[in-house]
C-alpha cells in the first residue's frame, strides 16, 4: 500500500471511528438531558438576576446542570409551566393547588436550592 493509500485507509478508519463515537454519545445521553434552549433559557433568567458578569455565567451553567442531575426535564418543564400559572392567578390558580402539583414544584425547588449550594 502506497502513502496515499494509507492516508485513504486512516482517513476511512478515523472516520468510522468518530462516527461509533458520536453514535454511542447519542445512545448514551441520559433520559432527563434538557434541550439547550430550556439550559439557555434558565442560565439567561438567572443572569438577570444574579449579575451579568463572566463568573455568574459559570455559576448559572453549574446551577441548570445540576437541576438536569437531579430532576428529569420533563418534571422540570411541569413544575415550570405550574409555577408560571400561578404567578399569573386567575381561576387556574385553584386547579393547581392539589398535593401532587404542589409536590411537582417541591422536587424543582429543592433541586434549585441543592444546586444553588453546590454552584454559588
Amino acid at each position: 500500500m502506497g502513502h496515499s493509500g494509507r492516508r485513504i485507509y486512516m482517513a476511512a478508519a478515523l472516520a468510522a471511528g468518530l462516527f461509533t463515537v458520536s453514535h454511542a454519545r447519542a445512545v448514551d445521553q441520559p433520559s432527563n438531558d434538557y434541550p439547550t434552549v430550556a439550559r439557555a433559557d434558565y442560565v439567561f433568567a438567572c443572569m438577570q438576576v444574579n449579575g451579568e458578569s463572566r463568573d455568574t455565567l459559570f455559576k448559572c451553567s453549574c446551577s441548570i446542570d445540576k437541576i438536569a442531575e437531579l430532576l428529569p426535564y420533563k418534571d422540570y418543564e411541569e413544575a415550570e409551566t405550574i409555577m408560571s400559572v400561578v404567578q399569573k392567578g386567575g381561576e387556574r390558580v385553584a386547579a393547581l393547588r392539589y398535593k401532587p402539583t404542589q409536590d411537582k414544584v417541591l422536587r424543582l425547588k429543592k433541586a434549585q436550592v441543592e444546586a444553588e449550594i453546590r454552584c454559588f
